[in-house]
């Protein structure tokens, strides 16, 4: 409800509740989906705070990451994307049990339950590397609580992928909570992501256990000093088999940092372990393919929007290789628009001489280009009962000849079928 007692609703899809959370650029409302009645949470960008301090590109990282990383019973599940001239909507699983973090200020844990959620907290970053993620400020106020009490991995803000590594391989970004930073971090040379996420469980798994953390000092440089030799007292009531376990999480030198596999194997780790959950942990969960011969492929909204909202194109995050484009989207039903695509195509001196499915098309120029003969190709998907989206590319000859193609002969030709063309104002820029 807003102030006026009406319902806030978003893009008709989702209901917007009550606040559960506010930071620098972003707010997280309790949503609901109005179709399944499932509860989600929607955190809410300001696009312009976020451009203004030139953290754009971290932002269109965090989807990227989110977007790679699908379902796992450990991570927060990012399902839609969604995008306005000023704001994004990230439409997440809800999580209603809060952070580890409200557990842990409380005082230690049992350690059974500390076993449970770094198991789980393990299975979740082992899965984020198999993806080439690393986390990068793993913190119990970044890993929330279900109502089944268990772990999810969230806020993938300063998440690494493997294009953010310099030529030696490393990367070379400070960033973290002090006190869950790796040593190799805080010395500003290059690191393994990887590797430094490693340190980051180790210590989460001392507070877990001890109830405070292994490096602390109101002076932050003693603090460090503390960090970069490893120096923390284990306390008297933590056992021996997870105090052999800490001590090989907390290595200063990366390289003899004990691996993902080798704390599987790990005694006090495997202990109420089951083989086959942890079997089902390592199954992705695909996403669903549409393979309905009799209606168009469903396009994503993620990547609709992105692509559709002028501003913020995201595309690129999507295509293997860079291609020219274009794209608008229509009310008509796939059909219709096939039917004037074929009309228009003949009124502009094209054949049709391939089609993948009923709903993808490659036309073609009768008359020698500057680089041969002008080829497009057409596709057509649907993102909502009454929204189709068309996409046109470039398969072959002159970039040039088809942007003035599509600018002086698709668009006057098509001009009954189209709602918006890419960029231009749209019911979704608001």
């Amino acid at each position: 409800m807003n102030n006026n007692g009406a319902r806030h609703i978003l893009f008709g899809k989702y209901e917007m509740g009550r606040l559960l959370g506010q930071g620098t650029f972003a707010k997280v409302y309790k949503g609901r989906n109005l179709a399944t009645q499932e509860n989600v949470a929607i955190k809410v960008v300001n696009k312009d705070q976020v451009k203004k301090q030139g953290l754009m590109e971290q932002l269109k990282r965090e989807i990227s990451v989110m977007h790679n990383l699908v379902k796992h019973p450990n991570i927060v599940e990012l399902k839609e994307v969604l995008a306005t001239k000023l704001k994004v909507f990230f439409i997440m699983e809800y999580v209603k049990g809060g952070e580890l973090f409200a557990k842990v200020k409380k005082g230690k844990l049992k350690e059974d339950i500390a076993r449970k959620y770094f198991q789980q907290l393990i299975s979740a970053v082992d899965y984020c590397h198999s993806r080439g993620v690393s986390h990068r400020d793993l913190k119990p106020e970044n890993l929330l609580l279900d109502e089944n009490g268990d772990l999810k991995v969230s806020d993938f803000g300063l998440s690494a992928l493997p294009e953010q590594n310099l030529n030696d391989g490393l990367l070379h970004t400070q960033c973290g909570t002090p006190a869950y930073v790796a040593p190799e971090i805080l010395r500003k040379k290059g690191y393994d992501g990887a590797k430094a996420d490693i340190w980051s469980c180790g210590v989460v798994l001392f507070v877990l256990l001890a109830g405070y953390l292994p490096f602390q000092n109101e002076n932050l440089m003693k603090m460090y000093l503390k960090i970069f030799k490893a120096d923390y007292e284990i306390p008297p009531w933590i056992s021996k088999d997870s105090r052999i376990l800490i001590s090989k999480l907390l290595v200063v030198d990366p390289e003899k940092r004990i691996s993902i596999p080798n704390i599987m194997e790990n005694r006090w780790f495997r202990k109420g372990r089951q083989e086959n959950s942890i079997t089902e942990e390592r199954k992705l969960v695909s996403e669903t393919k549409n393979n309905n011969q009799n209606s168009p492929p469903f396009y994503n909204a993620f990547e609709f929007i992105s692509g559709m909202s002028s501003g913020f194109d995201l595309s690129s995050l999507f295509e293997t290789k860079k291609r020219s484009s274009s794209m608008f989207t229509s009310k008509s039903p796939a059909p219709e628009i096939l039917t004037k695509l074929e009309s228009a195509a003949n009124e502009l001196n094209l054949i049709r001489v391939a089609s993948d499915s009923e709903f993808k098309v490659k036309l073609q120029r009768k008359v020698q280009g500057r680089k041969g003969k002008l080829a497009v190709m057409a596709e057509v998907y649907e993102v909502a009962p009454q929204v189709a989206v068309v996409q046109f590319s470039k398969s072959a000859g002159d970039s040039l000849e088809y942007s003035k193609f599509c600018e002086e002969g698709f668009k006057p030709a098509l001009k009954d079928i189209v709602w918006s063309w890419q960029g231009e104002t749209n019911t979704f820029n608001n």
